[in-house]
């Protein structure tokens, strides 16, 4: 509960009082994170071998506790998911399972040795919502031993790290405190769509449905959830009363550079009003067109990356002849995982065929991934500084131009809007991860083709975004 409350409030109530029927199934992608997540906790859980387990009735707590404090004060060396469970206010028991409790030297209640909590995670980095409930495990193992542990500590993908509990047993502290006021509320917190937060909850459906039923303002982009408290307190909860304000009154309430409440209103007159707004007094507008470039030979330029074989296993390069009217999609494909160098190669042998051909692609990835791949693999010649002079971001050249009424300036977003559609609607990136996991797994090819139609069609929604954006300006250039 502590994990998903650090992510959204809302969930927390959801998760205990929502009907499941109202749930999202797990997405394939979801299915695969968890299953690398058993992979990972097992592997870290192998060095500790051999460990020790409470054995209690399910769900039976506390005959776990006191099976874990039995444990604990035989001086068992490593316990995996003991139960520590404590009294909260009001009743509420607290509980928790650490992944391991490792046994240390010093002085506690069991004797001259205490123990540490261990939570095993995925990710790379020591996310808040990681080191919150490893907080929380070294409080209720404090109550249990007598004393805190120095630290409670985390097995991350490539690390360990030290969570600092004076930092965060305060946090701890608010977020409990927090917890208590959501669950003894009669209605859920108030919706708020986080794309980067929401993408993976199984409630985004239901809660989506609401914010649309609603027009919540955190369907515009710009609108943060920092931002949101402040919009309100100055009475802008709608799309149309944002797209009237003044916009020093709104610079001066966030505390933020001109020009970015500037695009936010532009952004909410672009919706209220469903219709692209140019950005002309941001600096931006009028769009000189040697910044969105064209010419006789265009490329066109998406990569497919598996990110926990941190491995790009796909180039794909729609190569555009608008003289000849033709258009021809390359797939530089690394069939195999060890094929990835072969592959990189075919892309440089491919644009170098094409050396005064601007390369579009969408957000900075593709650019940064060649700068990578330079180094790693090396470039046969190429130069790569004179390469990356040819790419040409078309998403940042729409997001400083022109405000369009979208959800999310996404490629999907954005190519949807302007009439362009994939040819298989569950496409995505992370489902792309899924089907070469699975390509490599059965040897199905229908997985590998449906991947480079998938390429393929990103390779033309960006030609779309490119050819719209194009057309856009042209009046501003005459």
């Amino acid at each position: 509960m502590l994990f998903q409350y650090r992510r959204c409030h809302r969930r927390t109530y959801l998760d205990t009082y929502g009907d499941p029927a109202l749930k999202d199934p797990p997405s394939d992608y979801f299915v695969k994170l968890r299953q690398d997540s058993a992979d990972h906790r097992q592997s870290i859980l192998n060095q500790f071998a051999p460990l020790s387990r409470p054995r209690y009735e399910r769900h039976d707590w506390e005959a776990g506790a006191e099976a874990t404090y039995c444990m604990m004060s035989e001086g068992v060396e490593s316990i995996h998911r003991g139960v520590l469970v404590a009294e909260g206010p009001d009743g509420i028991r607290y509980r928790t399972e650490p992944d391991l409790l490792v046994k240390q030297h010093g002085e506690s209640w069991l004797g001259d040795w205490y123990y540490v909590p261990y939570s095993i995670k995925l990710g790379k980095k020591a996310k808040p919502e990681y080191q919150l409930t490893a907080a929380f495990s070294a409080y209720l193992l404090a109550e249990a031993q007598g004393v805190w542990p120095e630290t409670a500590g985390l097995f991350l993908r490539d690390k360990q790290y030290s969570v600092n509990l004076e930092r965060y047993v305060p946090k701890l502290q608010a977020a409990l405190d927090d917890c208590h006021k959501i669950m003894a509320s009669s209605t859920a917190p108030e919706v708020f769509i986080s794309r980067n937060r929401c993408g993976l909850c199984p409630w985004l459906s239901h809660c989506y449905t609401e914010a649309k039923a609603t027009k919540h303002l955190s369907l515009l982009p710009g609108v943060t959830l920092p931002r949101y408290p402040t919009l309100v307190a100055l009475g802008l909860t709608t799309v149309e009363a944002l797209a009237e304000v003044n916009a020093t009154r709104l610079t001066t309430a966030l505390g933020t550079e001109h020009h970015i409440s500037e695009k936010l209103i532009y952004q909410a007159q672009a919706t209220a009003h469903d219709t692209a707004v140019p950005r002309l007094h941001t600096g931006y507008f009028p769009l000189e067109s040697h910044q969105v470039p064209t010419a006789d030979i265009e490329l066109y330029f998406d990569i497919e990356a598996a990110p926990d074989k941190d491995l790009i296993y796909l180039h794909g390069v729609l190569v555009v002849d608008n003289e000849k009217q033709q258009q021809i999609f390359h797939a530089l494909l690394a069939e195999k995982p060890e094929e990835e160098e072969k592959a990189w190669f075919e892309f440089l042998s491919l644009v170098d065929r094409y050396p005064d051909a601007p390369i579009y692609h969408f957000c900075p990835y593709e650019a940064q991934t060649v700068a990578r791949l330079g180094q790693l693999y090396g470039t046969n010649g190429t130069d790569i500084n004179g390469l990356l002079n040819r790419f040409v971001d078309i998403h940042k050249r729409v997001v400083d131009s022109v405000a369009l009424p979208v959800e999310s300036y996404a490629l999907k977003h954005l190519a949807r809007w302007m009439g362009f559609e994939w040819r298989d609607e569950d496409a995505n990136g992370a489902q792309s991860i899924c089907w070469y996991d699975d390509w490599l797994t059965t040897g199905d090819r229908t997985y590998l083709d449906t991947i480079l139609r998938y390429n393929e069609d990103d390779c033309q929604a960006t030609y779309r975004v490119k050819n719209w954006l194009v057309e856009f300006a042209q009046s501003f250039w005459q």
